[in-house]
C-alpha cells in the first residue's frame, strides 16, 4: 500500500502529464489548422499557362526559355507606361479589376 505522500505525488505527476498532453494535442491541433504557406509561384501557374496560348511556338508547339523571356520583357514594356523600368502594382491591378468588371456587365 502507498503511503499519502506517494499517492499525492502520483497523482501530481500524472495530473502534470495530463496537462502537458493536453497542450500538446492544443498546440498539434492549432498547427494543423493554421493554413500552409503556398509557393507563389506555383499560385501564378494557371495564369502562366493562359499567357504560353498567347506566344509563338515552334512546328512542335513548344516555346523556349528565349522566346518566354523576349514575350514577358515585350509585356512588362508594355504595362510600364511611364517608361520607369519599374511596374506599379496598386495601378495595374487596379486598372486589372476595373477591365474585368468592364467585360462581365458591371
Amino acid at each position: 500500500m502507498m503511503s499519502k505522500a506517494n499517492r499525492v505525488t502520483t497523482i501530481v505527476v500524472i495530473s502534470a502529464l495530463v496537462a502537458a498532453g493536453s497542450l500538446m494535442g492544443t498546440a498539434a491541433a492549432q498547427k494543423d489548422s493554421a493554413p500552409k504557406p503556398q509557393n507563389k509561384l506555383a499560385l501564378g501557374e494557371d495564369q502562366v499557362k493562359q499567357l504560353l496560348l498567347l506566344m509563338e511556338t515552334d512546328p512542335h508547339g513548344k516555346v523556349s526559355k528565349q522566346q518566354y523571356m523576349k514575350f514577358m520583357e515585350a509585356e512588362f514594356e508594355r504595362l510600364d507606361r511611364d517608361k520607369n523600368g519599374e511596374l506599379d502594382v496598386t495601378a495595374l491591378t487596379h486598372a486589372t479589376t476595373l477591365s474585368a468588371a468592364r467585360f462581365a456587365g458591371k
